[in-house]
Parts: C-alpha cells; sequence; structure tokens
C-alpha cells in the first residue's frame, strides 16, 4: 500500500516564494457570522488590519451582521460588509444597515453585489441601483468595491456572453471617475490563472482601469469546492477540479490554491502594471486552514502579529 507524504506542521519549511509573499500582501478574506463564532481570536490568524469581508446570507438578521463587523472593528480588522441588493427592502431599509453598521462597528466600507437570490424583496435588483441612492456618500462611506466575473455570471448574462456585464462594469467606472469613493473589484472565485489573466487585460483595453481583488478559493475537500463552485457559477476553470477528481492520488488530498496563486504571482512580478491589486480569499475549507496556508505561503506577509519577530 503506498504512503501518502503528509508534511508536519512542525517540520522545517520550505522556503518562501518571494513573488507570492509580495502578491499576497494585504489580502483579504471572508467570513459569515456563524463561521466567526467558531473563531476564539482572529488576531491568532490573520495579520493586523486585515480586510474582512462579512458575507450576508439571505436569511441573516441584520443584527448578527452588525454584531460579527463590531467584534472585527474592536480587535482592529478592516470590516467590509456585503450588501446584498435583492435582500434590501428599499431605501429606509438600506439607510438603516449603514446606520447600524457605523454606530456599533464605524464601518466606512461595504461590497454592493445583487446577492444571491433569484427575485428582490424590494425596490433594488442590482448594486448600481443601491450606488445612485447616494446613501454611501452621505454616510461617508470611503471604499465601495462592487463585484466582478472572471468567467462570467449567468444570472446577468442568461445567453453566456458577457455584454450586459460590460455594460455594467463601464457604468460603474464612470461612477468611480465622478465621485471620491475608493472603488475596486471583489472577484467570483476561479481556478485557473490564464483566464483571469486574459480577463483583466481585456477590461484594461476597455477602459476599465478599476483595481481587481481576485477571488481565490482557500484549501478545502474536493467535493466541498465543487460544490460550492457549482452552486456559485463557476464555469471553465471548474474543469480543474473535475480532472483532479479523476485521480485516484489526489482525490483524499485536500485542495491549495498554490498552483493558482503562483502563476498569478509570476505574471504580476513581470508585469507590474497588471491590475490584480490583492487577493480575496474565500475560506471554503475553513478559516483556520486558509489563514495557515497564507502564512506557509506568504511569509512575513501573511504572519498574525503574534507571529511577528
Amino acid at each position: 500500500m503506498a504512503l501518502l507524504n503528509f508534511r508536519r506542521r512542525d517540520e522545517e519549511q520550505a522556503p518562501v516564494n518571494a513573488q507570492v509573499e509580495a502578491f499576497l500582501q494585504g489580502y483579504s478574506i471572508e467570513v459569515m457570522p456563524r463561521t466567526a463564532a467558531k473563531v476564539d481570536d482572529f488576531r491568532d490568524l490573520l495579520p493586523e488590519g486585515t480586510r474582512v469581508y462579512i458575507a450576508h446570507i439571505d436569511g441573516t438578521p441584520i443584527e448578527e451582521m452588525v454584531t460579527t463587523a463590531a467584534r472585527l472593528a474592536r480587535d482592529g480588522f478592516n470590516v467590509m460588509p456585503h450588501f446584498p441588493a435583492r435582500i434590501i427592502k428599499d431605501a429606509s431599509t438600506l439607510h438603516d444597515w449603514i446606520a447600524r453598521y457605523q454606530g456599533e462597528a464605524g464601518v466606512k466600507q461595504g461590497l454592493l453585489l445583487a446577492g444571491g437570490v433569484a427575485e428582490p424583496v424590494g425596490d433594488f435588483h442590482c448594486s448600481m441601483q443601491l450606488l445612485e441612492t447616494g446613501l454611501f456618500d452621505k454616510a461617508g462611506f470611503d471604499r465601495l468595491h462592487v463585484a466582478g466575473h472572471p468567467e462570467g455570471n449567468r444570472d446577468i448574462d442568461p445567453n453566456g456572453g458577457d455584454e450586459q456585464v460590460m455594460q455594467a462594469l463601464r457604468w460603474k467606472q464612470a461612477f468611480n471617475e465622478r465621485t471620491d469613493a475608493q472603488m475596486a473589484l471583489a472577484t467570483q472565485f476561479c481556478f485557473e490563472a490564464q483566464p483571469i489573466i486574459d480577463w483583466a487585460n481585456r477590461l484594461s483595453a476597455e477602459g476599465i482601469h478599476l483595481p481587481i481583488h481576485i477571488g481565490i478559493a482557500g484549501p478545502a475537500k474536493l467535493q466541498t469546492l465543487i460544490k460550492f463552485a457549482v452552486a456559485c457559477g463557476v464555469g471553465p476553470s471548474l474543469k480543474v477540479l473535475q480532472k483532479r477528481a479523476m485521480d485516484v492520488t489526489k482525490l483524499v488530498l485536500p485542495y491549495e490554491p498554490t498552483e493558482v496563486v503562483a502563476e498569478l504571482a509570476a505574471h504580476k512580478a513581470a508585469n507590474p502594471d497588471f491590475n490584480i491589486e490583492h487577493v480575496h480569499f474565500f475560506p471554503l475549507g475553513g478559516i483556520k486552514a486558509n489563514a495557515n496556508w497564507a502564512i506557509e505561503q506568504g511569509g512575513a506577509a501573511a504572519r498574525p502579529a503574534s507571529q511577528q519577530g
């Protein structure tokens, strides 16, 4: 019977790839209130000042979202809650959410997106409508991120093209140019570098220069990743997982994003003007597993304060 070579955590680590270390500098990560509640202290896992997105899943009470935001803010993290248009009833509700986040957690940044439900519960169905309310500007929000889709989005373009997605991105680019908000694209996760590179280059060619915070799925069981990838509409790069699933020697080992991150880091090092600014992690296999992988790969750039020095 073949022996699988599992490395022990206390064994000497391989040298950190300098390109990957630079690429992981300032990474962000996404949590939900129920997953955050399982973490005793984020300061033992994440670098000081890490931007932590709080995903607002339909059905999560706003009270739980705000409580999670306040906890993370007290611990010194930059909190960025989701504002999903399709689960926000009206402008009054949006105003209330903004006021709660600011009053209890000092939040001044948000990710605005359509949301994962098919039918809106009220007046809004897309992030552009949220931006048009002017409520974020009035509240003094200084950073507003919107969604990006390197492999398209069939909710927006059902025919598989990207006409509507590109039109929306041009609108957001224009909004960025006429306002003081710092904007960026936080993208869906992908498993292959070349489609990401091609998409980012196309945006630049189309005059869309919003910085890209590229979505990367953290370490997880293969079955878990495939389930989330299908549910989230991941496109052709899903074949990376499907190919891996056919290899029995890899089937029992957790997927790690080492290859895709290394390829993107190398491309960024060779092309400093490449429009990917940061990595944004989806910790589908758990926050601790993702943080530990980032520490191993990113060296000093990814170590929490307790591990510095």
